[in-house]
């Protein structure tokens, strides 16, 4: 069959958010630019992962805000859940954003849209079934799929991953999770707030990347809405049937469900891209890419997930940023040049930007200090009457910011002012000179970081020049 040729200055595979940036830029900068997407439009993001879950999670909180209303002298009652509704809800998120995804609002932009799997046939070729793409530069970013692992009897049954679990059309009885990473956690915690029972195992520690402390926070709050979280312990084997799956734990524990959902991690994506011919290496983690996302053959970059340095949707594109500045602007810029939040958006969220205490001590050692600030000695939440949680500064020498992690009700929200003092390479310093609104959350970051300074500031030192000056005057 004849295929259609094109030369083209960038060709990208895959339209996630890291090539959607880098589409976007390049044909802002008048580049002509092909991009092939097999798959929806605007990635696991849209479709599957961020926009849904925090739709869910949005009602799940909403019922839950309606169950423990009477701590604030509201009397509402259980409230009533119409699953139906809540995942019309969930579509409607994905409709109303989609626009900034489509294919017509690229194809406005210049760019070529192929919806179409691509494959390199040569280190500067690219084909789909019917166009052979040409171009001086490409970029990977086809992502990554839910991991399923290899435990007997699971591929025989119907399990759920994050792409199917949006199909379902009534509640489940009893969900079934396995792995308690940030998928796990948000989707558990959603579905027994909107009436399910839930049941998460994991077999090594539940959100092992974020602070322990800050993680024992949201144990108990989940314990609290009713989740079973199992950790230390694998599952050996899957047996049953639709609607009544069992699974057999090490140490000989049964849990019998009616739907399993498998949140044990991601996976690249790069088995159809002919990634031999470009002369372009993957491994476990996704394409082998340098920190300014080269790979191996020089006219080929990676992006977002598959790139193997993090899956999250603002850091896919953070890539392309970074693709954009190397190849048409001359500015050389590092993926690692920028910290990158990550967070979890359960009731208490999770949030952190940096190194956690543990590893920032195995890397500077005795350097490193640590101040907390509690959420009960914020004034905003104990208005809210919602104290759990709390602010961590994980500092350096000197007071450089090398972690900042907050447990609590908005912790995004918080995270993203230490984001921007981080960002331009500030000190604990610098979280302390903003004047923050009162009575707000945030105050916790600002308290911290002046607890820091209190020996200097209210020291023996201080005290006498205080005096000194109060003398003289």
């Amino acid at each position: 069959m004849s295929r259609e040729s094109i030369k083209a200055d960038l060709c990208i595979i895959g339209a996630g958010a890291a090539g959607l940036v880098t589409a976007a830029g390049a044909a802002s900068l008048n580049r002509k630019v092909v991009l092939f997407e097999a798959g929806e439009m605007g990635g696991d993001c849209l479709n599957y992962g961020c926009v849904p879950s925090k739709a869910i999670l949005s009602a799940a909180h909403a019922a839950h805000n309606v169950r423990s209303a009477a701590k604030l002298g509201v009397m509402a009652g259980e409230p009533q859940i119409d699953f139906a509704a809540i995942m019309a809800h969930v579509r409607k998120a994905i409709a109303d954003i989609e626009p900034n995804d489509s294919q017509e609002r690229f194809e406005g932009l210049g760019v070529r849209v192929i919806r179409e799997w691509a494959r390199f046939t040569s280190p500067g070729t690219v084909e789909s079934d019917t166009v052979s793409v040409k171009a001086k530069r490409f970029v990977i970013a086809s992502g990554t799929r839910a991991r399923i692992p290899s435990i007997t009897g699971l591929k025989e049954l119907p399990y759920l991953t994050n792409e199917t679990i949006w199909q379902l059309d009534a509640l489940p009885a009893h969900l079934f999770i396995l792995g308690a990473g940030p998928i796990g956690c948000e989707l558990g915690q959603a579905f027994t707030r909107l009436g399910s029972q839930v049941t998460i195992v994991e077999a090594g520690k539940a959100l092992g990347a974020f602070e322990p402390d800050h993680v024992q926070i949201l144990r108990d709050a989940l314990a609290s809405d009713g989740v079973r979280l199992i950790e230390g312990i694998g599952v050996e084997r899957f047996s049953g049937e639709a609607g009544a799956i069992t699974a057999h734990l090490a140490g000989g524990e049964t849990i019998t469900a009616s739907h399993v959902l498998v949140a044990a991690g991601r996976e690249p994506v790069t088995g159809t891209l002919g990634l031999d011919a470009a002369g372009v290496e993957a491994d476990a983690r996704g394409i082998v890419c340098d920190d300014r996302l080269r790979t191996a053959n020089k006219r080929v970059y990676a992006a977002g997930d598959i790139a193997g340095k993090g899956a999250l949707t603002h850091l896919a594109g953070w890539h392309g940023s970074v693709i954009l500045r190397n190849l048409y602007y001359g500015v050389p810029t590092k993926q690692s040049s920028n910290p990158i939040p990550g967070c979890v958006y359960t009731s208490p969220g999770l949030a952190q930007i940096g190194l956690t205490e543990s590893r920032a001590r195995e890397q500077h050692g005795d350097k490193v200090s640590v101040i907390d600030w509690p959420f009960h000695d914020n004034d905003r939440a104990i208005a809210e009457g919602d104290t759990a949680g709390a602010v961590k500064l994980v500092l350096g020498k000197g007071g450089k910011l090398l972690g900042v992690h907050v447990a609590g009700a908005r912790a995004d929200d918080i995270a993203a002012l230490a984001a921007v003092t981080m960002a331009k390479g500030g000190s604990v310093r610098d979280l302390t000179s903003p004047v923050l609104a009162y009575p707000t959350r945030g105050e916790a970051l600002k308290r911290a970081a002046g607890k820091h300074f209190e020996p200097v500031v209210f020291g023996p030192f201080a005290k006498a020049w205080a005096g000194l000056l109060s003398a003289l005057h």
